[in-house]
């Protein structure tokens, strides 16, 4: 039998602004939290040896990646692997990710990963924020 779990966080207090998005928008990014996300991201450059600010994909930028490489996303909802191109931009190109093509492809395997729990990138990235005590204005992002 095949059985979804509840989240252990279930009955967590929430802020009603982060409510009243998860009704709009389930734990996905949906753009404007996405284009709030990506815009704090950060990339150490290897030759300054300082932290710098990415240059974000747009959702169109992500598309044409994905399209170039041949790589179809089977499992994405709405601004999820927009989210996962940029975080993997600023985190892993040209290091782990040597290329656009494993670009596309680390997109799609995060995307697609046929274990992961519904709403599981946003989630990871909310976690990170909470831990680093990021506030989010969650009446902004709907």
């Amino acid at each position: 039998m095949n059985r979804t779990k509840e989240p252990l966080d279930i009955y967590d207090d929430r802020p009603k602004e982060l409510t009243a998005y998860l009704r709009h928008n389930g734990w996905h990014f949906n753009k404007k939290l996405c284009d709030f996300a990506v815009s704090l991201m950060r990339r150490m450059n290897p030759a300054t040896g300082k932290s710098e600010k990415i240059e974000p994909m747009t959702k169109d930028k992500v598309d044409e990646l994905l399209a170039k490489n041949g790589v179809r996303v089977e499992n994405n909802t709405l601004y999820d692997y927009v989210y996962v191109a940029n975080q993997a931009k600023a985190d892993c190109f040209k290091s782990s990710i040597a290329d656009e093509p494993h670009l596309a492809l680390y997109v799609k395997d995060i995307i697609d990963d046929y274990d992961a729990p519904e709403g599981m990138v946003m989630c990871m990235w909310y976690a990170k924020m909470t831990r680093a005590g990021e506030p989010v204005e969650w009446d902004e992002m709907l």
